[in-house]
């Protein structure tokens, strides 16, 4: 994580960067430690000639409070604004509808804010930007949570239409809820007019798609495995499971007892048995082949167990590499001698009698299989895997699975095992029936990764049932290449997008759930055919179209069927089955149709979600769109982290370390111990850190950043409250500046092409650093540390104040629009409090986000100006090092008691310089004198610093000497230039003069 604004509160700059937050007012500058309300105790004379900064800006925000002042401004207001007056190219970022289906958390926040960020930047950059929040209102994850409303009642006499409509009402309901959230957070978007996937317009473009698929072969229906999940009772996508790390499994050796005439084949003796293993016992009543690799090469061995029964031996076929931890499985003093040796190839055509279910079996050949485990036969059911499926379809297997929608064995399983869950009861009755049959030669268990339902938390199988599949296989290359012209940030995201597609054949779209769209398919009552062309789907979705698709389950089939079908001689009956949810939302491109004004091509700039969407949301988007229109919906895939805890935890409701947004910004019962941050602190959090890794929030964090939310208004209110008074005859033409105001301009360009660099790569995080950098060193420590002394004390119409405030008045600008795009509140409350001297500098606009992102001048680069400053700035680390060491020996109090010795060779570019600007060193140095000599001087009457500063393409030695001024401290300005004590020094005599 690189939360880059905290680093405010480090660094050599550290103490001159916290006066300013802190004293910005007092004038407490580095040779200043005493401020102005001392002197005023003592009723200065002189303290009325003085200009001290005038402003109402507060330091603290007030953020819960003051943040609802300028919400509707710089949201509402002006999405609808930029959407009219923009005249740049249209900018859409489509989102990721989240699941209707409870209240936000941090990873919510971090999500939709990361996006609105993109969006303010484009707003400035002058684009139209459309976005459309969305919301995923179908699916398991709120049929379950509507379901549990239900007190007292028993959800299974519940028809589908009152499931239904109890969903529909959850969903809607979450949808308001997180609606005012998310407005909250100051997300800007068109609120009035989000998308839903429950919304029949969505549904019947969710159908049309379908429909296409349908005419261009992508869909299908077959009785293969898919992920099973007992607890939700139905089908999962690969992209809905979670794996379970400590999960507990029991693996058996089973021996599966040869045919005589296998026996013969292979030259055996008595009784021979293939030695199989599995890790799901469960699935042996469902046994249809063994399987053995044709090049592996497996031996028959003599087994002899040395018991007390004296049981007779009997032989073992094993794979080769295996036999010794199989040996190892066997009763201790049993011997074991090898028959011979036989390839797979040898092995092929073999049967043997189903351990289970006695039934007469073959042996096949499988390239999938290995001799890293196990014993080099596997256990194949066709029911049950899809390796053992695709076995079993080439070899015309039987695809077989006693399992029903519970994760039960049905009564095809046997009458001992009919009802057993098989992940409980059901392996262990197994186990025992392979015991009591004599067959199991070894069980353990073991602990390992294993999917679950990532909605329930619990266990899957894999179960063959009639499925409505996707062809994958026949997109991924479309998919893969429409790739190559989308921009992924970070890098290892397209790796990651383009591996889960490239592993990837089928997509199991259909859901035994009735809160879903409809599969628009009928089965004919008499052959089981599906009747799903283009006709049938389309009057399906005329209806849907005019009455939603609760019409699938409230109108007969007659109805609902065609008019070409009601009398073709057949009777047909309506699917019950609804599509995925990643079908669902992976539709949501269609809906950009309608306001994209591009035809050709994506649709969308830019997709934004977590990394877990690689697997979800990108892809099914990615393959719908590709099986529609053969091109990826987005120019621009980007992808953030997870959110953890402070100690890196991820989040969780089971660890109780989750966070809610409302919490931290708003704060709890106890304001002490959780402080009311308000939400620009939660975005500055987010825009300050390197999305593209998991994030931690915390505490400590918004501890951080709170210090940091007043350094930054430390440093907005100085220039407000300088800028006071400023008008525009006040205004200094940029040649006309000073050196140094010219050289901050210089700078300020630099720091907003830098940001504007970080923006446009999304890199918010380093736009924040670039900030915090240009805050922190080139203003508070440096800029503003020297300015004061002619904000303060110089006269009001003095051209070098004049100067100043003018480069004030245009740091502040692009300072405000900088930190517009993630601290969008306290940007619109500067732009209020910068009111009445913007707008009589003709900045009328009504919001900061009006206004163009950079207003810097191609007139402020200056280079040579920039390397001449560059130079001072490293000496003045070396004079500050001389100052301290007089200071810590007591010789000194402040910096402006000091007088500087600096001995340079004089020839060189750094000694020029010096000699340029040296009437001006004392204020640069914020000390009373500073004298220029050559190198070969003494210089050694006081506190002496030497180094070599890199300037010029060279190294030039310099030496500073620091002793305290022999002139008196002019009661006015504290600079250590009177004559004698007590007097006015000639400038401030001078002004005090001119303003009698």
């Amino acid at each position: 994580m690189n939360q880059t604004f905290a680093a405010l509160q480090l660094g050599p700059a550290k103490r001159a960067a916290a006066r300013v937050a802190a004293g910005a007012y007092a004038g407490s500058g580095s040779g200043r430690t005493q401020p102005y309300a001392t002197e005023a105790k003592k009723k200065n004379p002189y303290s009325h000639t003085i200009k001290l900064p005038q402003t109402e800006f507060p330091l603290r925000a007030d953020a819960a409070r003051r943040e609802k002042q300028f919400r509707h401004r710089c949201t509402d207001a002006l999405y609808e604004w930029q959407l009219k007056n923009n005249r740049g190219p249209q900018f859409i970022l489509h989102d990721g509808p989240p699941y209707a289906n409870g209240d936000l958390h941090i990873g919510h926040f971090m999500n939709k804010v990361l996006k609105d960020i993109i969006n303010r930047y484009q707003v400035m950059q002058g684009k139209r930007v459309v976005y459309i929040p969305g919301f995923d209102g179908h699916g398991l994850p709120i049929e379950q949570k509507a379901l549990e409303t239900l007190k007292g009642r028993d959800r299974d006499s519940l028809d589908p239409m009152e499931i239904r409509k109890l969903a529909r009402n959850f969903a809607l309901k979450a949808v308001a809820r997180q609606t005012e959230s998310f407005k909250e957070y100051a997300v800007m978007g068109d609120w009035a007019h989000p998308y839903l996937t429950l919304d029949p317009s969505y549904e019947t473009n969710q159908l049309e798609i379908f429909k296409a698929m349908v005419g261009r072969g992508y869909i299908y229906r077959q009785n293969k495995p898919v992920y099973w999940s007992p607890s939700s009772r139905t089908a999962l996508a690969e992209a809905e499971l979670e794996y379970n790390e400590k999960h507990v499994s029991t693996s058996v050796y089973v021996k599966m007892q040869l045919t005589d005439e296998s026996v013969a084949r292979i030259g055996g003796a008595g009784k021979v048995s293939a030695l199989v293993w599995t890790t799901t016992p469960w699935t042996l009543p469902a046994n249809r082949a063994i399987a053995v690799h044709p090049d592996l090469e497996y031996v028959l061995v003599q087994v002899t167990e040395n018991s007390e029964s004296g049981s007779a031996g009997y032989q073992l076929l094993v794979g080769k590499d295996r036999l010794e931890a199989v040996s190892a499985m066997l009763p201790e003093g049993s011997t074991i001698a090898v028959v011979c040796i036989l390839s797979g190839k040898q092995l092929e055509g073999l049967s043997y009698s189903s351990a289970v279910s006695g039934k007469q079996c073959p042996i096949l050949l499988a390239n999938y299989v290995t001799s890293d485990s196990g014993t080099g036969l596997v256990h194949s059911a066709p029911g049950h895997g899809q390796e053992d499926y695709e076995l079993g379809l080439v070899n015309g297997i039987e695809i077989y699975a006693p399992v029903d929608d519970n994760g039960r064995f049905t009564n095809a399983a046997g009458a001992a095992l009919a009802g057993m869950e098989v992940l409980g009861e059901g392996t262990r009755a197994v186990v025992a029936m392979l015991r009591d049959a004599g067959v199991l030669l070894h069980a353990q268990e073991f602990t390992h990764s294993y999917p679950y339902d990532w909605r329930t938390k619990k266990p899957i199988i894999q179960r063959a049932t009639p499925q409505w599949f996707a062809n994958v296989g026949s997109l991924k290359a479309s998919a893969s290449e429409s790739l190559r012209d989308v921009k992924i940030f970070p890098e290892f995201g397209r790796r990651r997008l383009e591996s889960f597609v490239a592993s990837r054949s089928e997509w199991c779209i259909s859901r035994q759930r009735v809160w879903g769209v409809p599969i628009p398919v009928f089965y004919n009552t008499s052959s089981g055919e599906p009747l799903l062309t283009a006709e049938s789907i389309s009057h399906v979705i005329g209806i849907i179209r005019e009455r939603g698709t609760d019409a699938w389950w409230e109108l007969s089939t007659e109805e609902l069927l065609a008019p070409e079908y009601r009398a073709d001689g057949n009777t047909y009956v309506k699917g019950t089955d609804t599509m995925d949810v990643w079908f669902d939302s992976g539709s949501s491109w269609k809906m950009l149709e309608k306001v994209s004004e591009c035809s050709e091509g994506a649709y969308a700039d830019v997709y934004l979600e977590g990394t877990d969407q690689h697997r979800g949301w990108f892809q099914s988007s990615l393959l719908t769109s590709n099986a529609v229109r053969g091109v990826a919906p987005f120019r621009v895939l980007l992808t953030h982290g997870f959110t953890l805890d402070e100690s890196r935890r991820k989040m969780s409701k089971s660890l109780g370390n989750t966070l809610e947004p409302a919490r931290v910004i708003h704060g709890g019962r106890d304001k002490k111990k959780e402080p009311a941050y308000g939400v620009d602190l939660l975005r500055l959090v987010v825009g300050s850190t390197d999305y593209t890794h998991d994030v931690s929030f915390g505490p400590l964090v918004f501890a951080q950043f709170s210090d940091t939310m007043r350094k930054i208004r430390g440093t907005v209110r100085f220039m407000l409250g300088n800028l006071n008074g400023f008008t525009p005859d006040m205004l200094v033409p940029f040649e006309q500046m000073s050196s140094i105001d010219r050289y901050i301009l210089h700078e300020l360009r630099r720091f907003k092409q830098n940001a504007q660099s970080a923006f446009d790569a999304y890199e918010f995080y380093r736009a924040m650093q670039v900030v915090s950098n240009f805050t922190n060193a080139d203003l508070s420590a440096f800029y503003f540390d020297i300015s004061k002394d002619c904000l303060y004390v110089g006269a009001p119409d003095d051209l070098q104040r004049r100067s100043t405030q003018t480069a004030l008045f245009h740091i502040l600008v692009d300072y405000t629009t900088a930190l517009a795009p993630v601290a969008c509140h306290l940007a619109e409350e500067v732009w209020e409090f910068f009111g009445p001297t913007r707008r009589a500098l003709g900045k009328t606009t009504g919001s900061v986000f009006q206004e163009p992102w950079d207003q810097t001048r191609s007139e402020w680069n200056d280079p040579e100006l920039a390397a001449d400053w560059t130079a001072l700035r490293k000496l003045r680390s070396v004079a500050n090092r001389a100052i301290e060491a007089a200071r810590t020996a007591r010789h000194i109090g402040s910096s402006l008691e000091a007088e500087l010795d600096v001995y340079v060779p004089l020839n060189t570019r750094l000694g020029q310089l010096l000699t340029k600007y040296k009437s001006e060193l004392c204020k640069v140095y914020i000390t009373s004198k500073v004298n220029v000599h050559e190198v070969g001087g003494a210089g050694t009457d006081g506190f002496v610093c030497e180094d070599r500063i890199a300037a010029y393409d060279t190294e030039t030695p310099v030496r500073v000497v620091s002793r305290r001024s022999s002139l008196h401290k002019c009661p006015r300005c504290w600079n250590f230039h009177s004559t004698e004590e007590s007097s006015l020094c000639g400038r401030c005599d001078d002004v005090v003069a001119r303003q009698q």
